[in-house]
């Protein structure tokens, strides 16, 4: 607490006093460009990663960098977005998740969580289908490949449970809102972006952006040469035959259950299996 003190009395006397005119238009409102979605680890700077001053980033925090999808769950991660999209006119939206993540060691492992940590259970449960894309698609990995693949995973998950809220739906039609998945790589200090093109998480700087309703993961690598380097000249592991997918039929790695659509009206782009459950708990 004493070196929380300390630091407020340095802010007033540095900070804030060199940026008076910033704090002076702040205090009559704010207007952020970018939605931050974001996961609660202390290792996480929104602000310091992207070196955006104060009042440029809406940011959403919790663990595991997740939205469950519309009507799934009560809390103040749908009010969050839809005030940032509706009232703050925000119309880019980045989910980055991060690398050695608490939430998605508990979730490659959330049965045991139950009993000594039932709630962070229950929030876990938000990203079955994350777990259930991992299990069913990446048997043959572990370590940190599994968990950098489950990262990437349930980043594009988010980005598939954003479009369930009708404001989110209705701005993309519009083209009104994009949408961006990011990796944050705490040990290198890098930070990767989904590529719609080539299916995969690189720099962004390089990144084609397009529309895509789907986001579909062909993990090539590029994504696991952050977790698997290069020994003896030999290539790092690599899912897949080469082309980027890792079942060999040019189509991302999924069961035959979570590839196909669903016949649910307004859900039709989801994978049958998460469009049943999310469909059931807006109408309990």
């Amino acid at each position: 607490m004493k070196k929380l003190i300390e630091g407020i009395q340095k802010f007033k006397s540095g900070y804030f006093n060199a940026h008076k005119d910033l704090f002076e238009q702040l205090s009559h409102g704010q207007h952020p460009r970018i939605l931050f979605i974001t996961c609660s680890d202390s290792r996480i700077d929104p602000n310091l990663i992207t070196q955006t001053e104060v009042g440029e980033l809406f940011i959403i925090r919790n663990a595991g960098n997740m939205i469950p999808p519309y009507g799934a769950a009560n809390g103040g991660e749908g009010a969050s977005l839809e005030y940032a999209i509706a009232a703050l006119n925000i119309e880019e939206v980045i989910v980055c998740g991060h690398s050695n993540c608490g939430a998605m060691k508990g979730l490659l492992k959330l049965n045991s969580l139950q009993e000594n940590m039932p709630l962070v259970y229950d929030w876990l449960k938000h990203a079955e289908a994350t777990r259930r894309v991992v299990k069913d698609n990446y048997k043959d990995l572990e370590g940190e490949e599994l968990m950098a693949i489950t990262t990437a995973e349930n980043v594009l998950n988010q980005l598939e449970n954003l479009q369930t809220y009708p404001i989110v739906r209705s701005r993309l039609r519009q083209g009104k809102l994009r949408l961006y998945g990011w990796i944050y790589q705490i040990e290198t200090g890098e930070v990767l972006a989904y590529d719609g093109v080539l299916h995969d998480f690189v720099p962004p700087q390089s990144t084609v952006s397009v529309p895509e309703p789907e986001y579909n993961l062909y993990p090539g690598c590029n994504l696991l040469n952050q977790c698997t380097p290069t020994v003896g000249g030999n290539k790092p592991k690599q899912i897949g035959n080469g082309n980027g997918n890792g079942n060999g039929n040019g189509k991302a790695p999924s069961s035959e259950k979570s590839t196909q659509s669903s016949p649910l009206p307004g859900y039709t782009h989801l994978p049958s299996d998460q469009a049943e459950r999310i469909y059931r708990g807006s109408r309990s």
